[in-house]
């Protein structure tokens, strides 16, 4: 993997996003979704009260891998190997621990799978809360696509249903709203 390690700003929140892994921009940025992905994921959370500045500084952003995996056969950005997501798998469990979340967003099946491996399809997931548990603390979580400029998922059916559906379950969701309600305060 390449480096720069990238994380996002360790804030104590009760909402942690995890994502797959930086990609060649993110690394110079100095931040996680920094580039286009974070471009739409960021419209996506700003649909729900939240802005990219808010959700920089109210919600914990971690990753399945820390550093950039390089780039693939295909061109596009390599997804992490078995060794290298183990290898990485102490930093969340670690964080997991230390925070205690209460809703977990997994963003892209990489993510997902670190909570549920037996998940194959995204619509199984999608705008399906679930109990997820993890270094020995269970949360609530809400799975997103992946919202990398590649992928079609999410912008057409059923994935434009499903994104909807998951982005309201986190609006309603507790944890959520009370990472609003700072505004309010």
């Amino acid at each position: 993997m390449i480096g720069p390690v990238v994380t996002g700003v360790p804030v104590v929140s009760p909402v942690m996003l995890i994502g797959q892994a930086p990609g060649v921009k993110e690394g110079p940025a100095g931040k996680p979704f920094a580039w286009t992905a974070g471009k739409t994921m960021f419209g996506w959370f700003a649909e729900i009260g939240m802005t990219e500045e808010q959700f920089r500084e109210r919600v914990y952003m971690a990753a399945v891998c820390r550093c950039f995996p390089g780039k693939g056969k295909g061109g596009g950005d390599r997804v992490p190997d078995a060794g290298e997501i183990e290898r990485c798998s102490k930093h969340i469990a670690t964080e997991i621990k230390l925070l205690a979340p209460q809703l977990v967003i997994p963003v892209g099946k990489l993510a997902i799978a670190q909570l549920y491996p037996e998940v194959d399809k995204l619509t199984e997931v999608i705008g399906e809360p679930r109990r997820g548990t993890l270094a020995g603390n269970s949360f609530d979580v809400i799975a997103l696509p992946h919202p990398s400029g590649a992928s079609t998922w999410h912008r057409m059916e059923p994935g434009k249903t499903l994104l909807s559906r998951a982005l309201r379950k986190i609006e309603a969701h507790p944890a959520w709203r009370s990472l609003l309600a700072t505004e309010a305060a």
